[in-house]
């Protein structure tokens, strides 16, 4: 039993960073001027937010702690706002 949880946990926090990566990356790759037609905070903080969640969960590696989730939450907003308005 202990396996398949740790298993999964492992799964759960690979698929989480993925998606924090994702919108780091894209972040990075997207012009300035998108983010002043879509209406939200500048690039720079989004840099800076998204940097930061990928830093820590590289660091800590806990898919259910609580810096991870809100760092999931914000890359989550990140793709909602700007990769869904493409």
């Amino acid at each position: 039993m202990f396996e398949v949880q740790s298993s999964l946990s492992l799964v759960l926090s690979i698929v989480l960073f993925g998606v924090k990566l994702v919108a780091l990356v894209d972040c990075v790759a997207r012009d300035d001027s998108k983010f002043m037609q879509v209406g939200t905070m500048p690039r720079r903080s989004w840099l800076i937010i998204l940097g930061l969640t990928v830093a820590v969960h590289a660091l800590t590696w806990s898919p259910l702690s609580i810096l991870n989730l809100i760092g999931t939450v914000a890359a989550l907003v990140y793709l909602a706002l700007l990769r869904g308005s493409s």
